[in-house]
C-alpha cells in the first residue's frame, strides 16, 4: 500500500502527460459546465487528480470490472482509467454513471479524446443493473443513502471504495446494513477517510 503523498506522485509518473491533457479538457469545458468547485481550480492537482489516483492502487489483479457512480467531472473514474490504461491494470470494464445530460456528455469527450476504454451510461444509478467487482463513488451520496441506490448493483464478490470527508464516523452510524468497512487514510487529504466495504447483505 502507497503511504505519502511523494510516493503516488512516483508510482504514477508515467501517467502525468495524459493526465494534464484531461486538466486541460476538464478546464475548457468547466468555462460552460460547472464540472468542479471553482474554488478547488487552483489546487485541482492534489485536490482532485491525486485524490482520485490513490483509490486506483487499493485496487487488485482479480478485479476486472469498476462502476464509477456520480462520474461527474471525470472524479475518480476518468482517472481511475487512465491509470488503468498507462499502468497497464486489471481492469477490463469500467462504467461511468451519469444521469446529468452536459456532464455525461464532458465524460463521453473525455473517453474520445483521450481513447479511453470506458463506457459512459446516462441513467439514475438504481435504474442500472450492472454487477461489478468494484464500485466507486466520490462525493456522491452519504454511505447509507448510497448502499440502497447500488443496491442492484452489488453481489458477493463487490467491494466499495469511497473516499469520504470529516462526517466518515457519523455516515458509518447510520448504515442499515450488515456489512464490513475498513478505514484506510486518505494520504493526500488528512482530514479524509477512504473506505473499503465488503460483504454487504441487504435484508
Amino acid at each position: 500500500m502507497i503511504k505519502s503523498k511523494n510516493e503516488l506522485e512516483q508510482k504514477i509518473i508515467s501517467a502525468i502527460p495524459k493526465l494534464e491533457q484531461f486538466w486541460e479538457l476538464l478546464l475548457k469545458w468547466q468555462k460552460s459546465v460547472n464540472l468542479i468547485s471553482p474554488n478547488t481550480i487552483s489546487i485541482g492537482w492534489e485536490r482532485h487528480i491525486l485524490d482520485s489516483a490513490q483509490l486506483y492502487f487499493l485496487l487488485n489483479k482479480k478485479q476486472e470490472k469498476l462502476l464509477d457512480v456520480g462520474s461527474g467531472g471525470g472524479f475518480p473514474g476518468i482517472v481511475i482509467a487512465i491509470l488503468n490504461q498507462t499502468l497497464k491494470g486489471p481492469l477490463k470494464e469500467i462504467v461511468l454513471v451519469e444521469s446529468d445530460l452536459k456532464k455525461s456528455l464532458f465524460l463521453q469527450e473525455c473517453a474520445r479524446n483521450l481513447k479511453l476504454n470506458i463506457e459512459v451510461k446516462r441513467v439514475r444509478i438504481e435504474s442500472l443493473s450492472y454487477k461489478p467487482n468494484v464500485i466507486t463513488a466520490r462525493a456522491f451520496a452519504p454511505l447509507g443513502e448510497l448502499l440502497n441506490l447500488v443496491k442492484n448493483n452489488v453481489s458477493r464478490e463487490t467491494i466499495l471504495i469511497l473516499p469520504k470527508g470529516k462526517s466518515v464516523d457519523e455516515e458509518i452510524e447510520q448504515v442499515g446494513h450488515q456489512c464490513k468497512i475498513e478505514k484506510i487514510k486518505n494520504i493526500v487529504n488528512p482530514e479524509g477517510t477512504i473506505l473499503k466495504i465488503e460483504e454487504v447483505k441487504y435484508g
